[in-house]
């Protein structure tokens, strides 16, 4: 690939395009920062709000006792499946910018930028420096890689990890090729390189252990590029990487399930045998495919890897096999939730690379002198901005700042009352803008969960056991309400007590 012809021929022109792509990547993750983090899986981005606010009100003095009992009482009440490192560093940073919601979002933008510089030096190893480019647009560029990588939830940070054990694996593994007699340079380039493997690998299953399958099939196609099994085996260094990559994870889980206890329940559910027979399961992972990235984008992915030699198609063919075998563990979130195939992205911009490549070397033929191939650049950047304008005018469609204000207007109404309620992301907006508590109603989503899980509990007495010493009921979530005819006639014989833009409060008694 190295010896086709390059589109940005000279080193300033390179520098150029890399600084564009990377303007252009932070650029958009910029645009409309402050806004309430509603816009992308809210559930999950305020359940890690709670937690920050948590820890950042038990370091405040200037706060009413109510006010910082309720924050931490929040905190150590709701679920930890991951540790809680990001939210540490979003409270710890409070201290120093007050309580803001742009803090976690400005770390997740720049978790998911320091990816896109390992991703670019990772591509420029497998291809060149065109379909380095290439892959690196594609990673910043994808209107769900720009939403997703916004939001407060460790996946940002875990796919940041992955990119960063990838490139230093293949560095590790392009370095010590075969079981000759290295030199002492090479023997030191290779244990530097096991080491940040080992490293970022470990800190990538620390933050969310969903990674595992990602670090183990990188980490696999990337010493089967080189060497067979059977000499692997003899390989110090690889045993050095397992060591470091499993300590993290492995110390988080002992002490969450054996010290502390609140681990042992968190993993059930997560995969449903029954799935595997059902149509359901398969469109929906295809649906959350092509919500991720698209049936062109997947399509021009997939034909990338007939581009590759051999021993660069094991590496990425490793990553596939990996995010493969995740789907199918996690198969009920897998074909639900579309976040988790997130660190699928930088595996797609990888698989594009060398049929950017190539394109980039035709086109390169075809603009023989510099006016046209300014004129293709322009083209080029042209379709990328129109990509970032789309983006930029979905993430401009809601407002959902007026938020803040309907649930604190809620509590101003209900205060003193037990309460429950249909409401987005299970009362966690009424704890956070409303100070209190909700008992929650399930979802429809629930529901249906509950029923592939052979949950049978009848609705009558499901309700009784929810408004029990309930003196309210609260609907915000009209979407989901409508869903549910069961709860909509049985709170028909209920007054109202109150309503507003955006809600209704029924009286139980």
């Amino acid at each position: 690939m190295s010896e086709q012809p390059s589109f940005f021929s000279t080193k300033a022109v390179r520098t150029i395009a890399l600084l564009v792509i990377f303007t252009l990547g932070i650029a958009i993750r910029l645009y409309d920062f402050t806004d309430l983090p509603l816009d992308f899986h809210s559930t999950r981005q305020m359940l890690s709000m709670l937690k920050a606010r948590g820890m950042y009100y038990e370091t405040r003095t200037d706060v009413s006792s109510e006010q910082r009992s309720f924050a931490i009482q929040q905190w150590k009440f709701r679920a930890s499946v991951e540790p809680e490192f990001f939210e540490k560093i979003v409270a710890w940073t409070y201290r120093f910018t007050g309580e803001q919601v742009w803090v976690a979002r400005l770390y997740s933008s720049m978790f998911w930028i320091i990816g896109g510089i390992f991703l670019y030096l990772l591509a420029r190893r497998l291809t060149s420096v065109d379909g380095a480019l290439a892959a690196t647009a594609v990673y910043l560029f994808l209107p769900y890689a720009v939403i997703a990588s916004r939001s407060f939830q460790p996946d940002p940070l875990m796919t940041m990890f992955i990119v960063m054990f990838l490139w230093a694996v293949w560095e590790w593994s392009s370095l010590t090729p075969s079981f000759g007699h290295p030199s002492s340079t090479e023997r030191g380039a290779g244990m530097w390189s096991a080491l940040l493997a080992g490293l970022f690998g470990g800190l990538a299953i620390f933050i969310k252990f969903p990674a595992a399958f990602f670090i183990v099939g990188g980490g696999l196609g990337a010493v089967l590029s080189y060497r067979s099994m059977k000499e692997a085996l003899k390989e110090p260094h690889i045993y050095l990487m397992a060591l470091i990559g499993v300590l993290p994870g492995a110390g988080y889980l002992i002490y969450g399930i054996f010290v502390a206890g609140y681990l042992g329940q968190q993993f059930s559910g997560r995969f449903i045998p029954t799935l595997f027979l059902s149509p359901s399961y398969y469109i929906g992972w295809l649906n959350m495919l092509n919500l991720v990235a698209g049936g062109m984008v997947l399509m021009l992915a997939l034909l990338g890897l007939f581009f590759f030699d051999d021993k660069k198609r094991r590496f990425l063919f490793g990553l596939w096999v990996g995010y493969a075998l995740f789907g199918l563990f996690f198969n009920f979130h897998i074909s639900t939730h579309d976040y988790y195939s997130l660190p699928l992205i930088p595996i797609l911009a990888l698989s594009i690379a060398p049929l950017a490549d190539s394109l980039l070397s035709k086109l390169a033929q075809l603009t023989s002198t510099n006016l046209l191939r300014f004129f293709a650049f322009c083209l080029l950047l042209l379709g990328a901005c129109a990509s970032l304008w789309n983006t930029r005018n979905q993430m401009n469609a809601v407002d959902y700042r007026p938020q803040a204000a309907m649930w604190a207007e809620i509590h101003t109404l209900t205060d003193g009352y037990n309460i429950a309620g249909l409401t987005q992301d299970y009362g966690a907006r009424m704890a956070y803008w409303g100070w209190q508590n909700i008992g929650s109603w399930p979802s429809y989503g629930d529901l249906l969960y509950s029923s592939e899980r052979g949950g049978n509990q009848k609705f009558e007495e499901q309700f009784n056991a929810i408004i029990s010493k309930k003196e309210l009921f609260i609907v915000t979530d009209f979407k989901d309400f409508e869903l549910q005819p069961f709860l909509r006639e049985k709170l028909k014989t209920y007054p109202i007590f109150a309503e507003g833009d955006g809600y209704v409060i029924y009286q139980l008694r």
